[in-house]
């Protein structure tokens, strides 16, 4: 059974989802930044729907602060964002709030409230948005408990879970409206390099079934060459971007110098011992 639950809020807002468009989000020019200090300048990109798009660079570039612009909590200094054809930022607040409803975002930390329950931070967001009674929320947020394996935690308390599990709690908070963009930032922030894993193959596993466009904020190689499939990198330094496309493609073709240290840096030691150091320690000869 699928359940829409965002179709309901969005239709009582005014806004309309739109079909057939390849491009879901569009930046054109953007600058953002904080006052007079200028974090990153002409950023334009398109994000498909459907595909999930990276959003890389060093540290202290700008990519959460683009993050930021994209889900409404910073305004763009100049250019144009829209949504859907959309222009996010020339409305009025309450065309922004109807545009957020399509909009899940998971926080690097989980951001889940400490105070409420696994089971109580998803359901605020469809007690907040929709008119369903409590016996459907209490439904729907076991449904997107168990998309996310988190089935058995319903009532526990942030404090009672470890760090992957609040980062998947966070993701099914995330999808709680059935929204048509996830934004990740920094999803991998602070996990094992296996629980990272198997956070890829969730990710991986909704944009497939749930058909959802993703837009996420990461440093970490493998994650960006397992997941995405198409980017933006941004340069710190001259706070432009700098490439775009698919990380795997930029770590094969891109030439220049920022953007090859950053995709190769994880080969910059090659981890592999000489043939004459593996043939001394081979036990099966």
């Amino acid at each position: 059974m699928t359940i829409h639950v965002a179709s309901e809020a969005s239709t009582h807002s005014g806004v309309q989802r739109k079909a057939g468009s390849e491009t879901l989000l569009s930046l054109r020019d953007l600058t953002i930044g904080y006052g007079s200090k200028v974090i990153q300048k002409n950023i334009s990109m398109d994000v498909k729907r459907g595909s999930i798009f990276a959003i890389m660079g060093g540290s202290g570039c700008g990519k959460s602060t683009v993050l930021r612009t994209m889900i409404g909590l910073l305004r763009p200094l100049a250019g144009r964002y829209t949504v859907d054809g959309d222009d996010y930022w020339s409305g009025p607040d309450s065309h922004r709030t109807a545009l957020n409803r399509r909009f899940g975002v998971l926080f690097q930390s989980g951001a889940l409230w400490s105070s409420m329950t696994v089971g109580e931070n998803i359901s605020l967001p469809l007690e907040m948005f929709t008119r369903l009674d409590k016996d459907m929320i209490r439904r729907l947020v076991e449904l997107k408990l168990g998309l996310v394996g988190m089935s058995h935690a319903i009532d526990l308390y942030p404090s009672e879970i470890s760090g992957g599990m609040a980062k998947r709690a966070g993701l099914a908070r995330a999808m709680a409206l059935d929204p048509d963009v996830l934004f990740f930032d920094e999803p991998s922030a602070g996990l094992d390099p296996i629980t990272s894993a198997r956070l890829d193959d969730l990710i991986l596993t909704l944009r497939d079934g749930l058909g959802a466009t993703i837009v996420i904020v990461s440093h970490e190689l493998s994650s960006l060459f397992t997941i995405a499939d198409d980017g933006i990198f941004l340069d710190a330094q001259t706070k432009i971007p700098i490439a775009h496309g698919a990380p795997r493609d930029l770590r094969d073709h891109c030439q220049d110098p920022q953007v090859h240290a950053f995709m190769h840096r994880e080969n910059s030691a090659d981890p592999t011992p000489p043939p004459a150091v593996r043939k001394d320690t081979n036990t099966h000869g």
